[in-house]
C-alpha cells in the first residue's frame, strides 16, 4: 500500500506539472486570441478552443492505448508509473486548458483596459495583470487538476499503470479481496481531501480581495 501511495503521488506531481506546461500557454492563448480578447483572432480561437473540445472529450482509457507507440517512444515502455505519466499528461493538458481559460476571463476587463492604457506590454499584461489578477482561481483549479489526474491514475491501474488504482485491481478486484478494495477506496478520498483542503488554503491566503 505505501508503494501504492508513492507511485500515485509520483505519476499526479509529474503530470500536473508538465500538464500545467502544455496546458498554461494554451488556455492563456484561447483567451487572448478570443473576441474580447488583447490579440483577437477568430480562426486561431476557434483552432485553439476547437482542440481543447477534442482532448476533453477522448475517455482516458481509450486515450492510454492509442498513446502507447508515443509512450513507448518516450519512455521505452508502456506500463508502469513513469509510462502513466505520458497520458496523464496529454489527459490533463487539456482539462488545464480549459480551467485556465475559465479563470483568465473573470479578470476585470477594466483593470487589463487600464494596463494597456499605462502602455503595459504584452507579457506584463499576461502574467501582472491576466494570471495575477486570477490567481487564487487558477490556485484551485491546481487541485482540480490533482483530483482529476488521481482518479486518472486509478483508471491506469486497470492497464498496468501502477499506484493504488493497480493495487485495487489486482489485490483486490482479481482476488476477491473487498478489504483492499476498501482500504484503498480510503486512501484515495483522504489525499483527494488533502489535496483540496491544502489548495483551498493556499487561495485563501494569496486572494487580495
Amino acid at each position: 500500500m505505501g508503494k501504492g501511495i508513492l507511485e500515485t503521488l509520483y505519476m499526479v506531481f509529474f503530470s500536473t506539472i508538465f500538464a500545467y506546461i502544455l496546458g498554461l500557454p494554451l488556455g492563456v492563448f484561447t483567451v487572448l486570441t478570443d473576441s474580447d480578447g488583447i490579440l483577437k483572432n477568430r480562426i486561431l480561437h476557434k483552432i485553439l478552443s476547437t482542440l481543447t473540445n477534442i482532448g476533453r472529450s477522448i475517455p482516458f482509457i481509450i486515450l492510454i492505448v492509442t498513446l502507447v507507440p508515443i509512450t513507448r517512444f518516450i519512455v521505452g515502455k508502456s506500463w508502469g508509473p513513469t509510462a502513466t505519466i505520458v497520458p496523464l499528461s496529454i489527459a490533463a493538458t487539456f482539462f488545464v486548458s480549459r480551467i485556465v481559460e475559465q479563470s483568465l476571463k473573470e479578470t476585470d476587463h477594466g483593470v487589463i483596459e487600464s494596463a494597456i492604457c499605462m502602455g503595459a506590454n504584452l507579457p506584463t499584461l499576461i502574467f501582472k495583470v491576466y494570471i495575477g489578477e486570477a490567481l487564487p482561481s487558477l490556485i484551485r483549479g491546481v487541485a482540480l487538476t490533482v483530483i482529476n489526474l488521481i482518479g486518472y491514475s486509478a483508471m491506469a491501474g486497470a492497464v498496468g499503470g501502477g499506484g493504488l488504482g493497480d493495487i485495487a485491481i489486482r489485490y483486490g478486484y482479481y482476488k476477491y479481496r473487498i478489504d483492499v478494495t476498501l482500504v484503498t477506496l480510503v486512501v484515495i478520498i483522504i489525499i483527494v481531501e488533502v489535496t483540496q483542503l491544502l489548495f483551498d488554503f493556499i487561495a485563501k491566503q494569496i486572494d487580495k480581495k
